[in-house]
């Protein structure tokens, strides 16, 4: 059964509530990550080409060396059926497997629907921060420590005990109450020690100007689908059908993206002006513009015709909310995932680029 413990896209939501059929890899982290639950290629930012998906085994080979994973590998614009029966979406909002056997020489395909959000007016904000503990616990109430036991849950815990600490060296544990050196103390750099390291006692306030956001007057969102993008792809003499399944796909993501609404944020909810929808037309070869009128309902039934009109050969094997295939991270990859999340427990800063 699918399942996936976070927030689906429109698509995705969709394909789960089996209203329409698409070609999905899946990959499960619930062993590992319960948090993280199915990842699939609708979901991973780079859908098919996404690197967990690389480092993910199907049936213990790795999903880029199976039969599976060799039919879209060497998909190119003259050749896009493989990768349409794998990953259509790759073919809408584009694809680059850079990452894979061929690194930077891989698949690559443009993206054919473009959506945009755009703040007019904007004006740069501040960000503040403070907190007043409610206990009146002081910074000189510690220093804390890192337990040498986890606690009930298993997760590192903190400790005022010297003699229950966490030593620096196992083999040098503290020699008395008075021997802080030698224990780990709680937290990290300037916070070491202190019970703001475990979120108790009063923050001061500060003032952020580099992550206050930004205020606007009004967003414009502009959505664009490049018919002549989808000309470039050939389908080996299906192409009006595939060409077809891929525009009333695109139609779709857009008309279900904005029927689950933008909240983009915390506090970045957009909402459409009093009155005014989102408006769709076609823009012809010489610029006049004829407007089109469909909603969510009537855009899943053009879709599913169109994949219902696919030849034999082209056709989507699994029904809708089936995955293609479900995949399991490699032994590596299921480590870093965990190893992740301990390093996370412990309350130590986590970098990204």
């Amino acid at each position: 059964m699918y399942r996936h413990t976070g927030e689906k896209s429109g698509l995705e939501a969709l394909w789960a509530s089996k209203r329409i059929a698409l070609p999905v890899i899946a990959v499960d982290f619930s062993d590992a990550a319960p948090d993280v639950g199915v990842v699939t290629s609708l979901s991973a930012p780079h859908r098919v080409a996404d690197a967990l998906l690389r480092d993910s085994l199907i049936n213990g080979t790795l999903f880029r060396l199976s039969e599976l994973g060799r039919s879209f590998t060497d998909a190119t614009a003259k050749n896009a059926a493989p990768l349409f029966k794998v990953c259509p979406t790759g073919l809408v909002f584009g694809l680059w497997d850079s990452t894979g056997p061929k690194g930077g020489l891989g698949s690559k395909f443009a993206r054919a629907l473009v959506s945009e959000i755009v703040g007019v007016g904007a004006t740069v904000g501040s960000k503040t921060s403070s907190r007043i503990d409610p206990a009146s616990i002081v910074t000189n109430a510690g220093p804390v420590f890192v337990a040498k036991e986890p606690g009930p849950d298993g997760k590192p815990t903190w400790t005022l005990n010297v003699m229950e600490a966490k030593p620096l060296k196992e083999d040098k544990p503290p020699k008395d109450d008075q021997d802080v050196a030698a224990v780990e103390k709680w937290g990290k750099a300037e916070k070491a020690g202190k019970p703001t390291s475990i979120n108790h006692s009063n923050i001061p306030p500060t003032i952020d100007d580099i992550a206050g956001g930004v205020t606007i007057d009004y967003a414009s969102h502009t959505v664009v689908l490049s018919l002549a993008a989808l000309r470039k792809l050939s389908f080996g003499g299906a192409e009006a059908e595939a060409r077809t399944v891929l525009a009333s796909l695109a139609i779709l993501a857009v008309l279900a993206a904005e029927d689950r609404g933008h909240d983009l944020r915390s506090r970045c909810l957009l909402v459409p002006n009093m009155g005014q929808v989102l408006k769709l037309e076609a823009v012809h070869k010489d610029g006049t513009r004829q407007p089109l009128s469909i909603d969510l309902k009537a855009a899943i039934d053009l879709y599913n015709a169109a994949v219902a009109a696919l030849p034999e050969r082209l056709r989507f094997t699994k029904k809708a909310g089936e995955p293609l295939a479900t995949l399991t991270p490699s032994p590596k990859l299921e480590h870093l995932v965990r190893k992740s999340r301990e390093v996370a427990a412990t309350g130590a800063e986590i970098e990204g680029d």
